[in-house]
Parts: structure tokens; C-alpha cells; sequence
């Protein structure tokens, strides 16, 4: 019984680890764009708890992430790791994979400001394969 009871620990553990912290946004305005037919901005602020990692995912739109506070490492598919901080802006194309999102730091919260152009109606991130 004992022994069920570890493996039942162990296995809630590794789902738990599985399921690690992502940064949660808020959003700010989503704008309609007129000049750019079929195609809308969104501002979100974006808060990365410490330890964070987001997994791979996409976004299909251009996107300009802006760190207010603390330290990003981020990585393109293919790309190098970038370490971003306080003052640093960023920028993903429509057709990159995000494979790195994560705030190195165990005690500071790093915070973005995120600016995006993407179709109307499509979602801002889709999680992916890697």
C-alpha cells in the first residue's frame, strides 16, 4: 500500500513538473485596422512569474514584445538564444515557432509589453509540436 501511495506522489509530482508556470497577459486593446484589410493590433502586458517557461507555440502575426522589467531568454526555431533585458524589444515573424520563452530568474517577475498584427479573429498563440 505504501508503495502505491509513493508512485501515486511520484506520478502527481511529474504531472505537476509537466505543467510548470507560463506567463499569464492581459489584454490591453484590440484594434480593428482599417488600412490593413482583414487584419486587427493587440496590446497585451504579459507578466513572466520567476522560473517560468513557456512552451514551443507560434502566433501567426507579427509581433513586437517589449520587456518592461526583469529578463527574457528567448529562441526562434533555428534561431540563437537571445537574452533580452529591461529596455530590449523583440520580434517574431508570422511564420516563426517560438521554441524558448523563459525568464531565467527564481525570485523577479519579468513583465513585456506585447504588440501584435494579425488576421482578425485568428488566435494570438497556438501551442505546437516542437
Amino acid at each position: 500500500m505504501r508503495l502505491l501511495a509513493f508512485l501515486m506522489l511520484v506520478a502527481a509530482s511529474a504531472l505537476a513538473f509537466a505543467q510548470a508556470a507560463r506567463s499569464v497577459g492581459k489584454g490591453l486593446m484590440v484594434k480593428e485596422l482599417p488600412d490593413l484589410a482583414g487584419r486587427e493590433a493587440v496590446v497585451r502586458a504579459n507578466v513572466y512569474p520567476p522560473g517560468t517557461s513557456n512552451p514551443p507555440h507560434r502566433h501567426d502575426a507579427h509581433v513586437f514584445l517589449h520587456v518592461l522589467e526583469g529578463q527574457l531568454i528567448v529562441q526562434l526555431k533555428g534561431g540563437q538564444l537571445v537574452t533580452l533585458n529591461a529596455g530590449d524589444t523583440y520580434y517574431e515573424a508570422p511564420d516563426d515557432i517560438h521554441v524558448m520563452s523563459r525568464n531565467p530568474s527564481d525570485k523577479v517577475a519579468a513583465k513585456a509589453l506585447i504588440f501584435m498584427v494579425k488576421k482578425i479573429g485568428a488566435p494570438s498563440t497556438t501551442l505546437v509540436k516542437d
